[in-house]
């Protein structure tokens, strides 16, 4: 049977009116439903607490402003405790129950690989602040049909380890003459990447890998390792520590290993890192995609202004993130003019947005890395912070650089 269409005016008056209101309110009802974004992420870790809140900050400065299109953005949030287990349930409950219309999820590897599949099952837009495996991007090139709904909006692995061995050759190799390395990192999805990045890098650059140290993130006593690494007598300890947490920091501090310690750290991205080791990350060289008091872009500082003005620390590298996300995505609707999943792909794909961190472009489909962010001059370059007296100061590159690279007294550098 036909359902036939209410024409108002069709009708007695009184009665088109009272009808014609009615379907007026459900219209605008319909309008002013929030747009939801689901953020699965890890509230007790130290790398992953910053992305719900930053979330949070822009769906807030977005909605000041009026929201997209009259629609508020409201944030869904999550805590999957560092489980994949548990992502997966968020995920599902977030698309299937929750009704969101996209995910941010997670700074962990392992977990943002076990949602991708999810992500194309439910078909609904992904996009991660801070997991870093390749694999992430290759599974889109591999698949890209149902794989398409993720996004990689932090850097690949292999695009971090030749940030950080750019940055080697500017601090440690051309002024400091290193020539000798031991690459040391946790055993993770996110490392396998970058270790095998580092390989073969670093040598390029001027420093001859001595050995590869590869440990469980359960780890708790550092004593052996380092007292191995002592033995290599390297120059330079080049790191990819995340999930490990503080330990590898302030043993190296307590046992006075003579060897600078430089590359990633996650957790020393976050302000709390100081007071999480007591001190002991003075010296520590890490790499970020932005930091405290670094004006990457005209948009960083204001939003460390009012991530600090909210919640009273500075943000981990994924808060960068996850607040730029929350402003693509609501960007992408915005030009998709839509909700629908498949449109805010294609409108996400397309993303030219100046963030936090740099400027963003996602790699076009049939770049193996796919979805992945792209990087260098004009794009995302990175920085090279190093803790000094507390804080967080930026070494690398010379142009955003505003101090100089100063290592502990028990630190031996190389004679030359």
């Amino acid at each position: 049977m036909k359902r036939k269409s209410l024409r108002c005016g069709a009708i007695h008056p009184v009665a088109a009116l009272m009808a014609c209101g009615a379907l007026a309110s459900a219209g605008s009802a319909f309008a002013a439903a929030p747009i939801k974004i689901g953020v699965i992420s890890e509230a007790q870790a130290v790398a992953g607490s910053s992305i719900a809140p930053a979330a949070q900050l822009a769906a807030d400065e977005i909605n000041a402003k009026g929201g997209i299109g009259g629609r508020k953005i409201e944030i869904v949030v999550y805590d999957d405790h560092s489980s994949s287990a548990e992502a997966v349930r968020a995920f599902q409950r977030a698309v299937s129950e929750d009704k969101v219309n996209a995910v941010i999820a997670s700074y962990i590897s392992e977990v943002v690989l076990a949602l991708e599949p999810w992500a194309g099952r439910l078909k609904t837009l992904m996009i991660t602040p801070g997991a870093a495996s390749d694999v992430i991007t290759q599974n889109i090139a591999k698949d890209y049909e149902h794989n398409k709904y993720t996004f990689h909006g932090y850097l690949t692995s292999t695009a971090l380890a030749d940030l950080v061995c750019d940055a080697a050759k500017d601090l440690l190799v051309t002024p400091y003459k290193m020539k000798t390395a031991v690459i040391m990192s946790e055993d993770a999805a996110w490392t396998t990447p970058l270790d095998a990045g580092y390989e073969a890098c670093l040598p390029k650059v001027g420093l001859k890998v001595l050995d590869h140290i590869r440990f469980s993130p359960d780890t708790t006593d550092f004593t052996p390792i380092f007292n191995k690494i002592e033995g290599l007598k390297p120059d330079v300890m080049i790191t990819g520590i995340s999930h490990v947490g503080t330990q590898p920091t302030v043993q190296w501090k307590s046992q006075q290993v003579p060897i600078p310690m430089f590359g990633i750290s996650s957790q020393a991205t976050n302000s709390t890192f100081w007071k999480d080791t007591n001190g002991a990350t003075e010296g520590v060289l890490y790499n970020a995609v932005s930091g405290p008091g670094v004006a990457v872009t005209p948009k960083t500082l204001p939003f460390v202004d009012a991530f600090v003005k909210k919640y009273g620390n500075t943000p981990a590298y994924s808060g960068y993130t996850a607040y730029d996300e929350v402003y693509m995505i609501a960007d992408a609707i915005r030009r998709a003019g839509s909700t629908d999943s498949d449109k805010m792909v294609a409108a996400m794909e397309k993303t030219d947005y100046v963030g936090t961190i740099g400027r963003i472009e996602f790699k076009p489909k049939g770049d193996p890395n796919v979805h992945g962010l792209k990087t260098g001059p004009g794009f995302i370059t990175g920085l090279m912070l190093q803790w000094q007296d507390g804080k967080q100061l930026n070494m690398w590159p010379k142009d955003l650089a505003v101090g100089k690279v100063r290592f502990p007294a028990f630190i031996k550098l190389p004679a030359h």
